[in-house]
């Protein structure tokens, strides 16, 4: 396919936005003692591995500078924008539900003046912040009980800001945590144990479901249209061949990756070949009907996707040590293209036409579902190195990243995908899990020598004018569609 044209516009209806989270830029200003979320409690536990030891103890300061950054916000034009509401901040008591009125103050106040300044916020209730105590009490998302009182916490919310916020989600990436800690075991506390990791997965799809339940029999957001769902972050896998074998560990991949959580959000069902697999490796959750039945009758009303680079695998090529506990990876090796376009900075591939393949097959495989892009970005190291004259970072590279993605997400959108609006990660520069502010992804920076000032870089003003022009030329001069 080759590029036909060098301007591109945006749908009628269709959103820009940014997204970032609350423990990402919160700080820990204005929070009690108990009221720390699993990520607090893993940065105390580990401070030295994270990069130049920062974590989220001050983040971007936003719980103080939230209005100075919702004005900011209007600057780069954002239309909408997403950030969490932090469990362990907004709940006194979390087993009564008994709601912190210093936090209800702030996340109302923080939420108006986002309105105040002409954009659209975006609710999600757990972006990794599951309280510390049910995490050391209960076993976290292990727990059945943990589910319970994640709704009755939702609830709260849905009271609490309802009337004012349309679009809610569950979780950010519900896959992401045990995987890191349960299946890997490369994060806090380090414990490689794939049940535990499946019970945690079947657990967060129950925990949706049953949210969704509440929010849809309540009058949570009638009279504003509310919608509620769930952000994703589907692994675009593709095939090291078109063998047999390598389609088969292709299948496998996204079976445990993305239909995981597409299915049940989407389709009511969780695959019935995860089921058999993972009763044959004799890892399989515990589940029981009436729970099945919860997750068939409630599933979402849009899905937000996070999408930065593409997975590739290949069948596999050496032995399994019987010797080790079931892993994935049983199924498929990872598969390393050569010659293939690299963010260096962050090690991910950079392969725009993840955004029309996921495109694709939403609209083909997944009835089309209303969607929208919820992260896409590119984080990059030592950017004060790109700053002119005037102190502004001329990210170049960040504006055609945003570019070449955009292209290929509106001609999926012309195609016929629902697909309505596309969120960067992020607003401002902000901390990642351990690797804290090692690469930067905003649109506008955060200097952390300089009483972490806000300056907008070069992107910022781009982002604000295709926002405004509801237009862009493509930056890549080189063919986008091939």
């Amino acid at each position: 396919m080759e590029l036909k044209k060098s301007t591109f516009e945006l749908p009628k209806n269709f959103f820009l936005g940014a997204s970032s989270s609350a423990w990402q830029t919160e700080g820990w200003t204005g929070k009690k003692d108990g009221q720390d979320s699993y990520m607090d409690l893993w940065y105390k536990s580990t401070p030295h591995l994270w990069h130049n030891g920062y974590g989220p103890t001050l983040a971007t300061d936003f719980y103080r500078r939230y209005k100075e950054d919702a004005k900011l916000m209007s600057e780069v034009g954002l239309q909408k924008y997403r950030t969490s509401i932090d469990w362990s901040r907004f709940i006194k008591d979390y087993e009564t539900a008994e709601v912190d009125e210093e936090a209800l103050e702030y996340y109302n106040n923080m939420i108006d003046e986002v309105i105040k300044n002409g954009v659209e916020p975006m609710i999600c209730l757990e972006h990794y912040e599951l309280p510390a105590v049910l995490f050391e009490e209960y076993g976290g998302w292990g727990s059945k009980h943990v589910v319970n009182l994640f709704v009755e916490y939702a609830k709260k919310a849905f009271e609490a800001f309802g009337h004012k916020v349309k679009y809610w989600f569950t979780f950010n990436e519900p896959i992401v945590v045990q995987t890191r800690v349960y299946l890997d075991a490369i994060r806090w506390p380090f414990e490689q144990n794939t049940r535990t990791w499946m019970q945690w997965n079947y657990n967060k799809i129950l925990a949706t479901a049953k949210v969704v339940e509440a929010f849809k029999l309540g009058e949570i957001g009638k009279d504003i249209g509310g919608k509620i769902g769930v952000i994703l972050n589907p692994e675009v896998t593709y095939a090291r061949s078109s063998a047999p074998h390598d389609m088969k560990a292709a299948e496998m991949y996204d079976l445990f990756f993305n239909r995981l959580y597409l299915d049940p959000s989407v389709k009511g069902e969780i695959p019935a070949e995860l089921f058999e697999i993972l009763q044959k490796h004799d890892c399989l959750f515990e589940y029981n009907d009436e729970e099945l039945a919860v997750i068939k009758n409630n599933t979402v009303d849009l899905l937000g996707l996070n999408l930065y680079f593409p997975h590739r695998v290949k069948a596999r090529t050496n032995g399994w040590n019987p010797e080790v506990p079931f892993h994935p990876s049983y199924y498929y090796d990872m598969f390393d293209l050569p010659g293939k376009k690299m963010n260096p900075h962050r090690g991910w591939e950079i392969y725009p036409k993840i955004m029309y393949d996921m495109a694709m097959r939403i609209k083909n495989e997944y009835g089309n579902i209303e969607w929208f892009i919820a992260e896409n970005g590119m984080g990059v190291e030592g950017e004060a190195k790109y700053k002119n004259e005037e102190g502004i970072i001329q990210d170049d590279y960040r504006i055609e990243f945003i570019s070449d993605h955009l292209i290929w997400l509106l001609k999926a959108v012309e195609e016929g995908c629902n697909c309505i609006g596309y969120m960067l990660w992020a607003f401002t520069d902000n901390v990642s899990p351990q690797n804290a502010f090692k690469n930067r992804y905003g649109l506008i920076e955060i200097n952390l020598e300089d009483d972490r000032n806000r300056i907008i870089k070069k992107s910022g003003r781009w982002f604000k004018k295709i926002s405004t022009d509801r237009c862009f030329e493509a930056k890549n001069t080189e063919t986008v569609y091939k």
